[in-house]
């Protein structure tokens, strides 16, 4: 592809006939480097031929229930804009310091619920700025036929374009520097291995016991994503390692841990499989993830 190619490639993302993945990968195999690629991906979004996505003022996060500021910590429900709706999420931060990287947070398909707000609590006070989207817009359940309702209400092309408007709202934060992970659990593990092979801004990923990517899917991967899975889950240690023989292919940095006799939902401590000692170890080494990519 020559300089001429390379510019009509660049016309045919601003004009939405390609998706920012295949872009992407067509950019890298002519520039050489994904970080070349995304260079240009930048200019592209800077053009004036297609606008970046609405900016509000978001140094303050606009409340829908409140925010509040607790022992040193700002949370609460935040909306942010998007296509023609508002989402909305829970968001948890320290109140005063420097800006920090971000961690948005995937739900089980029991839904935003307390569990959830806890974990963002605990990457907030790990020192990001968390944010839980809402994925099913209000609706939270304890029953598993709801929420299995819900969960195949929720298509998963729409799930990932509200994940993508939650990283466009974080990146307009004041308070917020530096990368995007993001971490998901049963349902939203799931959709971690979909983020991170569809939204290019996030900087890594952790799925926990959540359905893996078939090698196609796999393959379109370039975010260093690492998965954690007990060996009594639903989900196959086999299929989760297949995906992760992809990455390794591809030159992605991946880890995949795997907690012995562990069942699913191992880290939810208000579930009866409930492992603390697996949990204990998966956090640790999230946060250590985490630390060395955002």
């Amino acid at each position: 592809m020559d300089r001429i190619e390379l510019m009509e490639l660049v016309q045919e993302y601003q004009i939405g006939r390609i998706s920012r993945r295949d872009f992407l990968v067509n950019a890298t195999a002519t520039l050489g480097s994904i970080a070349a690629a995304n260079s240009l991906l930048a200019a592209c979004v800077a053009s004036p031929v297609e606008a970046p996505p609405p900016v509000v003022d978001t140094s303050q996060p606009t409340a829908i229930a409140g925010t509040v500021t607790d022992a040193g910590y700002t949370k609460g429900i935040v909306k942010y804009p998007a296509q023609g709706e508002q989402l909305m999420g829970y968001i948890s931060f320290a109140t005063a310091g420097d800006a920090r990287p971000a961690v948005i947070v995937l739900q089980e398909w029991w839904g935003l619920n307390d569990h959830i707000k806890a974990v963002t609590d605990r990457f907030a006070e790990a020192g990001y700025v968390a944010l839980a989207p809402d994925l099913y817009h209000g609706v939270v359940t304890t029953e598993p036929d709801e929420a299995r309702k819900q969960a195949m209400a929720l298509g998963m092309r729409d799930a990932v374009g509200e994940i993508q408007q939650a990283v466009n709202y974080l990146k307009g934060l004041d308070n917020m520097s530096g990368g995007i992970g993001i971490i998901g659990f049963c349902m939203g593990g799931g959709l971690v291995y979909q983020s991170v092979a569809n939204i290019v801004d996030l900087s890594a990923g952790a799925g926990f016991y959540g359905s893996p990517l078939n090698p196609t899917e796999a393959a379109q991967v370039i975010i260093p994503t690492a998965s954690f899975l007990g060996s009594a889950d639903g989900i196959s240690v086999s299929s989760v390692q297949a995906m992760h023989d992809v990455f390794d292919e591809n030159g992605i940095d991946n880890a995949f841990h795997v907690y012995e006799g562990a069942q699913h939902a191992f880290f939810n401590d208000t579930r009866p499989s409930y492992d603390a000692d697996a949990a204990q170890d998966s956090w640790e080494k999230t946060l250590a993830w985490f630390e060395q990519y955002l």
